[in-house]
């Protein structure tokens, strides 16, 4: 079946921009490197932004197949250049009119970046342990306090940040801050394992402020649960495209590899991990999206907004990321065996995807951060939960 033009479009810059450039990929570059400029050029920049604001509108189907092709041939580029949907869907449901049309419509006039600001060091995964405080001063929101991990915040056009109200230590804001508001500090870009061609910083925020119709319509840690049902299903996706690229590295390997005198792509062993692989990539592509269009099931509803905020955390998302996590990490740990001592070393590309793949299960809540999450808000029967 012929692609649709605008994974094509994709296809065609992962080969110009990415295949083959691993090494200069994986060196912590600095951010951002020019490649994302020049995705731009596809017109694709943002690409799940809704029309009425300049984007492609595109849903977020749409976006597992682009980000599976992205994914194969970097998850780092991959990463960088979806991540903002995280960011960019809270605004969007829970912005005012006048935040959406001014700050989504600059993004895609721009082809820029944006990032949220939540997760803090003491905090871990519980975010309703953050210490990052919203005061209220007169007609503007004073924001303090230190964020540990924000990709793309150092060169983003505005951050969303999640803060506990001063006032009132039971609630929390999402505050939509532009990059260039006095106050913002990067204090360092982490040195992360894998994902290197992306940029993850850790930030200070030192009485920020910003006008007070710049939060977030709703509870701040309910619409992070909502923007990160997006973003949950697109890292699982780049398991996706990492587990195809690993299954094609194999293949290749084995039609040269000599093992007792036969090529070992016709040692049956051998066969049966592929097949295997396959069966696994299989199930992983059809999970991702079917959690897509689970999602946009809601988005396209009239009361999307409040039916998101209803549900929170979706199943599928939490679901989709876990098992693609978990599938991609066993595929890249068997097929670096197959590669033997040269597996274990940087001249075989297999030791990127390794670390690549790893980064699923843990960002955006780790793999028992999630278990519990499905546990007890789908697992634990309604009349006896907490």
């Amino acid at each position: 079946m012929r692609q649709p033009e605008h994974v094509r479009a994709v296809q065609a810059f992962a080969r110009r921009e990415l295949i083959g450039k691993d090494a200069y990929l994986d060196s912590l570059a600095e951010a951002p490197l020019p490649l994302y400029e020049r995705f731009a050029d596809t017109g694709l920049a943002n690409w799940w932004v809704p029309k009425e604001h300049g984007g492609p509108g595109l849903g977020l189907e749409d976006g597992v197949r682009i980000v599976a092709e992205l994914a194969y041939a970097d998850a780092g580029a991959a990463f960088t250049l979806f991540i903002p949907v995280l960011t960019t869907s809270m605004v969007s449901w829970y912005g005012s009119p006048e935040l959406r049309d001014h700050y989504l419509g600059k993004l895609v006039a721009g082809s820029g970046f944006c990032a949220t600001l939540g997760s803090e060091h003491a905090a871990g995964s519980e975010l309703a342990r953050i210490t990052t405080t919203a005061r209220r001063d007169g007609n503007d929101v004073v924001l303090n306090g230190e964020k540990a991990f924000s990709t793309n915040a150092d060169f983003a056009e505005f951050l969303v940040v999640v803060a506990r109200a001063e006032h009132d230590p039971a609630g929390y804001l999402a505050v939509l801050v532009p990059r260039d508001t006095p106050g913002i500090r990067i204090d360092k870009r982490w040195d992360v394992l894998g994902l290197r061609s992306s940029a993850t910083y850790q930030v200070t925020l030192t009485d920020c402020r910003v006008p007070a119709a710049n939060v977030l319509r709703g509870n701040g840690l309910r619409l992070l649960e909502v923007g990160l049902n997006a973003s949950r299903i697109l890292i699982a996706t780049t398991a996706l495209g990492i587990a195809r690229r690993i299954r094609d590295v194999c293949l290749e390997y084995g039609r040269t590899k000599q093992v007792k005198g036969a090529i070992l792509a016709g040692n049956a062993v051998f066969a049966a991990k592929l097949g295997q692989f396959e069966m696994q990539i299989d199930v992983m592509a059809n999970q991702c999206l079917a959690a897509a269009r689970r999602y946009d099931e809601i988005a396209a509803r009239p009361d999307a907004a409040a039916e998101f905020l209803r549900v929170g955390t979706l199943k599928t998302a939490l679901t989709t990321k876990m098992f693609c996590g978990q599938t991609g990490w066993q595929i890249a740990s068997a097929a670096s065996e197959m590669f033997g001592g040269v597996g274990y070393t940087h001249d075989s590309v297999i030791g990127k995807l390794l670390r690549d793949v790893r980064y699923v299960s843990i960002v955006e809540g780790g793999d028992d951060v999630l278990r519990d999450l499905v546990f007890n808000r789908y697992v634990v029967p309604v009349s006896q939960r907490s």
